[in-house]
């Protein structure tokens, strides 16, 4: 089977990670693969090459679609593919209308349908996603889930020495683009009310300098550490105590996951993603948005309550276990294009 990937997200993001972790993991089955994205996504192409990937690039613009069109469509062309999935709303309305069959629309946000107006299935990342698909319109026939995974197995830990750490103060670990709505500054303000509490901040983004002057304000510059954009996930959950989740606005968010995944316990707001998936007490702390008190207690509980931590451990790589391994997301999606092509059949050109 031939599956063409079509992306015209950032430079670097969440949905950018979850679409290059998918197709990598991919490249271990049987499937042949073919990438069309920005050429901006340079950390993200290279990867692609090493796993023995064609690549082609289109900028993806909006306001001259003409060049990236053509693109789209030579590669299709040339690479003959049984599936072609448009990752997010941007890269949808390049769908080609001729292959509408056998075109499937990613959602990683609420968006419109009329992004993909040209894809006949559509995959939502969680089971509200899914449920916003099909209030749009969408049959069930032609709509799923198929979550994300992540798999940090065989991770060396970050050293806290580079990042300028205590080997035994604890760290509480946020990856997050620096944006209003993923909540640091409540983070931040948190981390006033926990006496020694370090906290790494992996991301970048537009409140960069807003972020940085509110920790000096706070006098907390001792002890928070702002990491910049991070390829190396894995190695901060292996050297943090906490994953610290503060989203006011969050569709679903890789970090409850990397979280499970990495054994590292969670504290979560109840923004929708995280509160669908979030047991209280059981795989993680879901507390309210905006609200910092509560988040500092709950940051509090879990680094000295060692027993809570470990149970919230046990909980969430339980949730890992049963719905977001990578054989898991392998399983999900081979199936779905099964389904596809036994509908559209081989592709015929």
């Amino acid at each position: 089977m031939r599956v063409m990937h079509v992306m015209a997200g950032a430079a670097e993001g969440g949905a950018e990670n979850i679409m290059l972790e998918s197709v990598l993991a991919l490249a271990e089955t049987d499937l042949e693969q073919h990438v069309v994205t920005r050429p901006d996504n340079e950390f993200r192409i290279q990867k692609f090459r090493e796993a023995g990937l064609g690549v082609d690039v289109a900028a993806f613009n909006n306001s001259w679609p003409f060049p990236t069109r053509r693109v789209i469509a030579d590669a299709i062309t040339r690479f003959r593919p049984d599936v072609i999935e448009y990752w997010m709303g941007r890269a949808g309305q390049f769908a080609t209308k001729q292959y509408r069959a056998r075109s499937i629309g990613w959602y990683g946000g609420y968006y419109k349908l009329a992004r993909f107006a040209h894809c006949e299935w559509h995959v939502g990342l969680t089971i509200d996603l899914l449920r916003h698909i099909r209030e749009q319109g969408v049959g069930d026939d032609r709509s799923a889930i198929v979550h994300t995974y992540a798999d940090f197995a065989g991770a060396d830990a970050a050293s806290r020495k580079a990042l300028d750490t205590p080997d035994d103060a604890p760290v509480a670990l946020a990856l997050a683009r620096l944006h209003e709505k993923k909540g640091l500054d409540t983070l931040l303000d948190a981390a006033t009310k926990i006496d020694g509490l370090y906290v790494w901040i992996a991301g970048d983004g537009p409140l960069e300098a807003e972020l940085k002057a509110h920790c000096k304000r706070l006098g907390l510059d001792d002890r928070v550490r702002f990491l910049g954009w991070r390829n190396d996930r894995g190695a901060l959950l292996a050297a943090c105590d906490v994953v610290a989740f503060p989203s006011r606005y969050e569709p679903f968010g890789t970090v409850t996951v990397d979280a499970w995944a990495a054994s590292r316990p969670l504290v979560a707001a109840d923004a929708a993603g995280p509160a669908a998936y979030v047991k209280d007490g059981v795989n993680g702390l879901l507390i309210p948005k905006n609200d910092v008190d509560a988040l500092a207690d709950a940051l509090r509980k879990v680094v000295t309550d060692k027993a809570l931590a470990a149970q919230l451990v046990a909980g969430g790589r339980a949730s890992y276990e049963a719905q977001f391994t990578k054989a898991a997301f392998q399983r999900d999606s081979l199936a779905l294009y099964e389904k596809i092509v036994a509908h559209a059949g081989p592709f015929e050109g």
